[in-house]
């Protein structure tokens, strides 16, 4: 049976409906990196998401080729990731989205070195006759995070996130997004088939320790 990220890993996968705190390990990732509404039709974002899918596709279906990865096991994709952010803006400006800056990102298996990855790109370019060149392997090392499961459409986040920074300020840390530690969701719902009210997405925000709190 193949692996399953989301069964294997639910702690970083499939959190309950209210906050928690968790130490999230580094990571490497297919990345996209772009600005934009996303919700543009064959915007920027759209086409990020095919050229993702298009290398994470590649290198699941390398068993079948020439190019054998060392320590290769069957594995389902990994779901669409996503960091998030605008420039001069702390949180997220709902109302703006052609303000948005984001990395889309999926999972890589531990077993997929830099040169498979590129491997991959170039077979693809062949293969698919499409110009890869904007994809690229990310290493990221997440760290101490609060996260939660968010039911429903992303326009409505602002309510969950409201509940996770008010739980990590009651257990003692402060909110610690910066240049490097963005806004991050996973998506585990497919939003072209699922009703805006039924999506699945983990939202998850760095945090640190609050030194300034009384003991």
């Amino acid at each position: 049976m193949a692996f399953d990220y989301k069964k294997e890993y639910k702690e970083f996968y499939m959190p309950k409906n209210k906050p928690s705190i968790v130490t999230v390990p580094s990571m490497n990732y297919i990345a996209v990196r772009g600005h934009g509404d996303p919700n543009v039709e064959d915007g920027e974002y759209k086409q990020s998401i095919g050229m993702l899918y298009g290398i994470a596709f590649t290198i699941k279906m390398s068993k079948k080729g020439d190019h054998q990865i060392d320590g290769y096991f069957d594995y389902v994709v990994p779901p669409l990731e996503g960091f998030w952010w605008q420039d001069g803006v702390a949180g997220i400006d709902y109302a703006h989205k052609e303000n948005f800056e984001w990395i889309s990102i999926i999972r890589l298996p531990d077993f997929v070195k830099k040169a498979d990855f590129e491997w991959a790109v170039e077979e693809a370019n062949k293969k698919k006759k499409t110009d890869f060149s904007k994809v690229e392997f990310l290493t990221y090392d997440e760290g101490l995070c609060v996260q939660c499961m968010h039911i429903g459409s992303y326009d409505d986040e602002p309510a969950t996130v409201a509940l996770m920074h008010e739980y990590m300020e009651q257990q003692g840390y402060v909110l610690d997004i910066t240049e490097q530690r963005l806004h991050h969701e996973i998506y585990l719902s497919d939003a072209r088939k699922v009703a805006p009210e039924k999506l699945k997405t983990v939202i998850r925000h760095p945090i640190k320790q609050n030194i300034h709190r009384r003991r």
